[in-house]
């Protein structure tokens, strides 16, 4: 089938105000103008049968060059087995392993969990603005102070009502590093154990036996930029820890601290 197709011609030069006669093209055709009832429009067939192969061919590349696009996009990832996250409102970047998935609503500025391992997560915290104003990770004092701050948090953070709960903490390790940027950084390892009875009700303590409810490794990564405070969380059981370690430690290596536009 044959369509008939119009196509306009340009009002004469002298029609044309100043200002868009200054936007004529080297072909001399108006850019921005739009035809009026008064331009009679010249006519021309096209072969809408051809136009329509034209699209469905532009249309099939687009598709190829897409999936190939995605395939060289999975590809690098594959081979490195992290992605990298980015955050340049509030100015940090971190890689995490690739299979991992995003939560949301889980209170931090950003959480990454293992799908099939639940203990196994990442998130970063970030101090308000408004309420602090650091200018170095050593406002926090050596490394050994920040460790016990970062435990006064966790052991706050898993303070239970629940009747005959304790929890044993301690600090494995205590350390600072200088990136490749300058940036200074704190890191903090701790294991904590929660333990529970099995009949907290029981009036003999003989009757009261504690067991162990779960054993995870905490590491953290404190820095400060932007006069705010980040701190990278990472945790894991304590029985999976070895097996983990090195990714792990390759999330705590790849964090870091960008300087935001004033």
């Amino acid at each position: 089938m044959v369509a008939v197709f119009f196509g306009f011609q340009a009002p004469p030069t002298n029609s044309i105000s100043p200002k868009l006669r200054n936007g004529l093209t080297s072909h001399g055709s108006a850019v921005g103008w739009k035809p009026s009832a008064a331009h009679v429009p010249i006519c021309g067939k096209i072969d809408e049968g051809k136009k329509l192969a034209v699209g469905r061919r532009n249309l099939t590349a687009l598709i190829l060059s897409g999936v190939i696009l995605s395939q060289t996009n999975v590809g690098n990832t594959a081979v490195s087995g992290f992605r990298e996250y980015i955050d340049s409102f509030d100015g940090y970047s971190l890689k995490y392993p690739q299979n991992w998935i995003q939560v949301r609503g889980a209170g931090a500025d950003i959480f990454f969990r293992d799908p099939y391992v639940l203990d196994e997560n990442i998130l970063v915290d970030i101090s308000s603005p408004s309420s602090s104003r650091f200018k170095s990770v050593e406002d926090l004092g050596t490394p050994e102070q920040a460790g016990q701050m970062i435990l006064r948090e966790y052991l706050t953070e898993f303070m239970s009502t629940r009747l005959g709960v304790r929890r044993e903490s301690r600090i494995l390790s205590t350390s600072s590093k200088q990136t490749d940027d300058g940036s200074l950084y704190y890191e903090v390892e701790v294991n904590i154990k929660s333990y529970a009875n099995n009949n907290q009700m029981a009036v003999m303590p003989q009757d009261r036996v504690s067991s162990l409810e779960w054993d995870r490794r905490y590491l953290a990564v404190l820095g400060v930029g932007n006069n705010r405070l980040y701190k990278l969380r990472l945790q894991a059981p304590e029985k999976s820890f070895s097996g983990e370690e090195t990714t792990l430690r390759e999330v705590m290596n790849s964090f870091r601290i960008q300087d935001l536009a004033a």
